[in-house]
């Protein structure tokens, strides 16, 4: 019986983990949203946006180590718990930076 709960405490702490940033979908930013812009513009916001990418992958990349350590020693995911996940922002991010990338192609900007 205490191995039952046991099992199932693990298997509640592992479903609750932050998850790897490659692992998470981009949210759904409209395209509409940059074809307004300048080829130049698109190009300096598409930089900005992977560079808050990079920076929001970063730390949930930590939080995901974090509570795979935190599960692993004491059998609670630590990061997640403390607000370290940053799933949402990562997800705003790539669809953005997909939405900057189609808006470019759709306006036949260069890639340099």
């Amino acid at each position: 019986m205490k191995i039952r709960y046991v099992m199932l405490a693990s298997l509640l702490a592992a479903t609750s983990c932050a998850k790897r940033p490659d692992a998470i979908v981009p949210a759904d930013i409209p395209m509409a949203a940059y074809t307004g812009s300048s080829c130049p513009a698109l190009a300096r916001e598409l930089v900005k946006e992977q560079e808050n990418l990079a920076s929001v992958s970063k730390a949930q990349n930590d939080a995901a180590t974090g509570d795979a350590v935190g599960v692993f020693l004491i059998g609670v995911p630590t990061a997640s718990t403390f607000g370290g996940d940053k799933e949402g922002q990562v997800a705003v991010a790539k669809g953005k930076v997909q939405a900057i990338q189609n808006a470019m192609r759709s306006k036949n900007c260069s890639a340099g």
